[in-house]
């Protein structure tokens, strides 16, 4: 048997340590108490199966250390069991420097975290709606200082909840890509006399009306963090960081340059391999895309749009807060993404401190939006997209969408993709089962490249093999000890 002496060593390296091949298994909550003379940490790690665990522990270490085109600089994952956390490992290299050096990942490396950004803006607008300060059925234009409708539909108003569930008719492409310089009101977007009306490329045809239609659409979440910015007269960042980011007992930052000295020193690089002339080879070198800062910190209030350094000195709150990146911009660690599943595995609970009420928790999760077949009433990103609440979604275990090959199991998260770093958060709905991840670079190109499709989903190859081995992991016991299995 292939793995019998490695299943040999992780008995007995649990037995007397804790510590499976890299992989800790700690506590999410408070220490619990012995039971029947056990330790903490073996009560914990009687959760996954020693099988499983070796699967979950090789398909990492391929993820890294084997050449070819699924390889990536690094990886990190985080397992939670019944409120426990039973396994995390932090493989590769978080930064790699111009002489081939690198700096190991760990559990406090920090990245662009991408997409799941989206449910702390989402958490900040529950926080305001909780406070009678907003309401999600209301009109956008209330708050930006223009009307913003989209010209197929001038007497429909796209609201706070067709934002947060990107039904609003909003599209990206044209003059926005990901952001707009901070000097750039967001109402040259929407107005045909502005500057980047761009021949109203923003707004979807009249085949796909506001508030029934779904497109994935970062812009909307630059208007919702304007909008956040207008009713609380702060600069989305800061208003963040004081009522959601310290609350999670983070230091997580939309802003590199105004992290403390010690979170700045854990940042870690997104990469891509691309050749000289930027075309992607899964023999080229890592090239470095996004915070690849060698070391030295930018002048403070300042942020990178494209390859261009901007001041946000004299920024005015309410009027662009594209430049922050709601959608896609938060600089967290693996450990604080841990903190926030805690909390949103505890009803909006974080060790004791309320985040948001168990109310505004469960509304994150319910669907505002989901697919119908036959009327086809939006882009579900090769099914993997089948429904949308407020910066969060459910996969179906039986769907397309599924990332278990082998059972059905629900979850509800977000995942992230861009510049390289694909990332993941869920649990599974009414446990405390859940996990995280993130890895920080592409060999091949996402969607373009033939080898980046999953073989039994409409997932990513890369999000099929961790995700799969995870549930193995977490469930697959409970599966096969079915009966009728």
């Amino acid at each position: 048997m292939r793995n019998k002496k490695l299943l040999t060593w992780v008995f007995s390296a649990v037995l007397t340590t804790g510590v499976v091949a890299g992989s800790t298994v700690r506590t999410a909550t408070a220490e619990p108490s012995p039971e029947n003379g056990l330790s903490p940490n073996w009560i914990a790690t009687r959760a996954l199966g020693f099988t499983a665990r070796v699967h979950l522990d090789e398909t990492l270490d391929e993820l890294v250390h084997q050449a070819g085109p699924l390889q990536a600089p690094g990886v990190g994952i985080i397992l939670y069991k019944d409120g426990q956390e039973v396994y995390s490992r932090f493989l590769g290299s978080r930064h790699i420097d111009s002489a081939g050096a690198s700096e190991p990942m760990t559990r406090d490396t920090r990245f662009r975290i991408a997409s799941l950004s989206k449910q702390f803006t989402a958490f900040t607008l529950m926080q305001l709606v909780e406070q009678g300060k907003v309401r999600l059925d209301d009109d956008a234009s209330k708050y930006l200082g223009f009307t913003l409708r989209n010209p197929a539909f001038p007497d429909t108003p796209i609201t706070l909840e067709m934002l947060a569930c990107h039904t609003s008719s909003l599209r990206d492409g044209g003059a926005y890509l990901d952001a707009a310089p901070p000097d750039v009101n967001l109402q040259e977007f929407f107005i045909p006399q502005g500057r980047r009306w761009d021949g109203g490329v923003h707004f979807a045809p009249k085949e796909e009306p506001p508030g029934e239609f779904f497109h994935y659409s970062n812009l909307n979440y630059g208007i919702l963090g304007t909008i956040i910015e207008a009713v609380t007269g702060e600069r989305f960042d800061h208003y963040q960081k004081r009522h959601i980011l310290k609350q999670l007992s983070t230091e997580a930052d939309y802003v590199p340059d105004n992290l403390s000295r010690e979170a700045f020193a854990e940042l870690g690089t997104l990469y891509r391999r691309q050749d000289a002339d930027g075309q992607w080879s899964d023999t080229a070198p890592w090239r470095s895309v996004i915070d690849d800062y060698a070391g030295q910190r930018p002048e403070k209030d300042t942020l990178f749009i494209g390859e261009q350094l901007y001041s946000l000195k004299g920024y005015v709150p309410g009027t662009n807060a594209t430049p922050f990146y709601p959608q896609g911009g938060l600089r967290i660690s693996f450990a604080e993404m841990g903190h926030t599943l805690e909390m949103l595995m505890n009803d909006g609970f974080y060790r004791g401190r309320r985040v948001l009420r168990p109310a505004s928790n469960a509304e994150l999760f319910r669907p505002r939006w989901v697919y119908d077949p036959v009327k086809k009433n939006g882009d579900t990103y090769d099914g993997t997209m089948l429904n949308y609440g407020l910066g969060e979604y459910r996969i179906y275990g039986d769907s397309t969408g599924r990332v278990c090959r082998e059972f059905a199991v629900d979850l509800a998260g977000h995942t992230g993709e861009a510049y390289g770093l694909l990332s993941g958060m869920f649990h599974r709905p009414g446990t405390k089962d859940g996990f995280l991840y993130a890895l920080n670079g592409l060999s091949i190109e996402p969607d373009e490249d033939p080898r980046s499709t999953g073989q039994f989903s409409g997932n990513y190859i890369w999000e099929e093999k961790i995700m799969d081995a995870v549930c193995q992991a977490l469930w697959g016991k409970e599966f096969r000890e079915k009966p009728g299995r």
